[in-house]
């Protein structure tokens, strides 16, 4: 299983006004990331404002002291993608971890 990790805040950044938000982002990454991978991936809603434990304090300063557009999407401690992050991108990133897509047995019958 692997975590995926969605930091942002409740107010858009001001450079991304026109993308969602980091919840909308967050919620919208869990629903296709499961369709796809099935429980193979988790994924946290972290807000830079309020994180919790040391790894999370420490991404969301970096996140704020790097002027980060958020959503940032961080896999084992690598930022995926920010702003805006695609799909294809994230998915890619997984599968070169070795996460198989989920079949779906239904579909096939």
């Amino acid at each position: 299983m692997i975590d995926l990790y969605v930091y942002g805040a409740d107010q858009v950044c001001p450079s991304c006004v026109s993308f969602p938000s980091t919840k909308e982002t967050a919620s919208w990454l869990t629903h296709a990331l499961e369709r796809k991978y099935g429980n193979q991936v988790t994924v946290h809603y972290v807000d830079i404002y309020s994180p919790n434990g040391e790894e999370q304090v420490q991404f969301a300063k970096r996140v704020l002291e790097e002027d980060l557009w958020y959503p940032v999407v961080v896999i084992q401690n690598e930022v995926i993608a920010e702003g805006n992050p695609k799909l294809k991108t994230i998915c890619d990133r997984l599968e070169k971890l070795g996460l198989g897509k989920v079949i779906d047995h239904e579909a096939t019958n």
